[in-house]
């Protein structure tokens, strides 16, 4: 059986920045006194780098002038000592804006779909990027329409590919129920946790994250017809001794990212094999699948990521293009590029891909 994908919604916080910008601002967080000025002159190459041209916030406050008046969350860094607001002040902030975005997102989605907020029986939200309780989930139940007697799951800390461990478990809901209607909701508000002082692994993850929320609204499949995508498998698989290669911790002054320069070549080494083992299980092949919407950790995942399977760089577009447009913004971005996948009405089958830490590797077969 398969899960059928009805609708999309995707929406953003209301301001952006360029990344060219951002390389500016970041130079009074990440540079101090005594900084070096090779450090000074490295810091926006490192944001070049990334592959972004714009990115969404919550903590902007306009999206133009000067960077007084543009947001006031992150103040320069006073000392070398000083590492930013302190953990429990960014959850302020999550808690504050997370539930807006799930809710213009799950709207979108249920408009997408021609489904009434009556007819949902499961919401499964995905978020790595905060924590509260009650959560986010509850304030999108309370809006008009929606029972209380919806039932919720919730995806945490699970990182990048959190998004296709929500449609796995969406699926298996589906499965069990040919009833249920199920909503996945996917929030992160990564912006949240940039970073001060001097640690290039964690300036490339300054440099790459983004705010941004993602839904989607699905029903056991009742048809062969090939209006809608559907869901028809999952995969996953850890790689072994890759523990420390990609880490997401909890820290004093917000989540502490790790990204080793290594992935790329980890990615290009063991995700052929893998993915050759995982689609012939499912009746198919790499050559056989015509779309591919995968998570665009950075420029040279994605280029692994290609090197590895033997595809054209055209079957990157949309990734690329997600990630210059929005950033990296974990767990929703795979959804945003299935969304303009789906809009240009790509070939199928489609196979969707995220990393995350572990380091696994999160797969989908979408016919």
């Amino acid at each position: 059986m398969s899960f059928e994908i009805l609708g999309i919604g995707t929406t953003n916080p209301e301001h952006s920045i360029q990344q060219s910008e951002a390389a500016v601002h970041a130079q009074s967080l990440s540079c101090h006194a005594e900084s070096t000025e090779q450090q000074r002159r490295l810091l926006p190459v490192l944001y070049r780098r990334a592959g972004v041209k714009t990115r969404h916030s919550v903590v902007l406050e306009n999206s133009s002038g000067e960077e007084a008046v543009r947001q006031t969350f992150y103040q320069p860094a006073e000392s070398p000592v000083d590492l930013g607001p302190a953990t429990s002040t960014r959850m302020q902030e999550y808690e504050k804006h997370a539930a807006e975005l799930a809710i213009t997102a799950v709207r979108e989605a249920l408009d997408s779909a021609s489904v009434n907020p009556a007819e949902v029986t499961q919401l499964v939200t995905v978020s790595c990027s905060g924590f509260s309780a009650p959560g986010f989930d509850l304030q999108v139940l309370k809006q008009p329409g929606f029972s209380p007697d919806v039932s919720r799951t919730h995806i945490g800390f699970m990182g990048c590919h959190g998004a296709l461990n929500g449609l796995r478990v969406a699926k298996s809901f589906t499965e069990n129920d040919p009833e249920a209607c199920v909503v996945v909701c996917a929030v992160e508000l990564c912006s949240l946790h940039q970073q001060y002082g001097w640690c290039p692994d964690k300036i490339v993850a300054n440099a790459l994250f983004a705010d941004g929320a993602a839904a989607v609204v699905g029903k056991q499949s009742q048809s062969s017809s090939s209006d809608h995508w559907k869901l028809v498998a999952s995969g996953s698989t850890v790689v072994p001794d890759s523990e420390e290669m990609m880490s997401w911790r909890i820290g004093d002054h917000g989540f502490e990212m790790t990204l080793s320069p290594l992935i790329p070549d980890l990615i290009k080494s063991r995700l052929r094999p893998w993915l050759e083992n995982w689609l012939a299980g499912q009746g198919t092949s790499i050559e056989e699948i015509r779309s591919w919407a995968i998570h665009p950790g950075g420029p040279r995942i994605l280029t692994a990521v290609s090197e590895a399977v033997g595809f054209d760089e055209e079957k990157l577009v949309p990734s690329r293009a997600i990630l210059a447009e929005f950033g990296n913004m974990s767990s929703p971005t795979v959804l945003f590029i299935l969304q303009r996948l789906q809009a240009s009405q790509a070939a199928r089958p489609c196979v969707m891909l995220g990393f995350g830490p572990g380091l696994t590797i999160e797969a989908a077969l979408v016919k």
